[in-house]
């Protein structure tokens, strides 16, 4: 089994091997591309964004800057905003639905590194999933870890710090992230 075989099924694996290295480089590149584009070059940005994502609906739009670890795990629904300053760690699946909107300085980090030093030092690591269902609303500021699920019709309070997965239909905020009431 590869590296990054190991590292989509949330097994642990090797975070230097050289496919994934070439992998996150390529990423990177268009990365980069993307957010050197001018703000009317919608067209490129879409092809790069297409590149960018395994999947990606229709009417997406990403503000700048981008930050993406491989891209290849993400799947993005259509009718999705993302606003400034997002950084995306996908080493595991990373689903975002439809209708979700992401506000400024947002992190999803899918990694994990282990909490012994010699372990971590040999750049080992895995990963779990993590799920935006349709028409949630991530504020500002939201940082999103390994494994949480974010229910449909949901929104996260700016500051948050997501470390259990929120059910459907409620106001979460806080850190650590608590529901604070259901929605009608």
């Amino acid at each position: 089994m590869t590296e990054l075989e190991k590292m989509q099924r949330g097994e642990r694996y090797f975070i230097n091997d050289p496919q994934l290295v070439e992998i996150r480089h390529n990423v990177r590149d268009n990365v980069d591309r993307y957010n050197a584009l001018g703000h009317r070059e919608v067209v490129q940005q879409q092809a790069l964004l297409k590149a960018i994502f395994a999947v990606i609906g229709e009417d997406v739009h990403v503000e700048k800057n981008l930050r993406v670890d491989y891209g290849l795990n993400t799947r993005i629904g259509s009718h999705v905003f993302i606003n400034f300053d997002f950084v995306l760690l996908d080493c595991a699946p990373v689903t975002i639905g439809n209708h979700v909107f992401i506000g400024p300085n947002v992190q999803l980090f899918t990694a994990h590194h282990p909490l012994e030093p010699q372990v971590r030092a040999q750049h080992i690591g895995w990963a779990e999933p993590i799920v935006l269902c349709d028409n949630v609303w991530i504020a500002g500021g939201c940082t999103l870890l390994p494994g949480v699920t974010i229910g449909e019709n949901s929104t996260v309070g700016a500051g948050s710090v997501v470390t259990r997965s929120v059910p459907p239909n409620v106001v979460a905020c806080g850190n650590p992230c608590r529901v604070l009431r259901r929605l009608a």
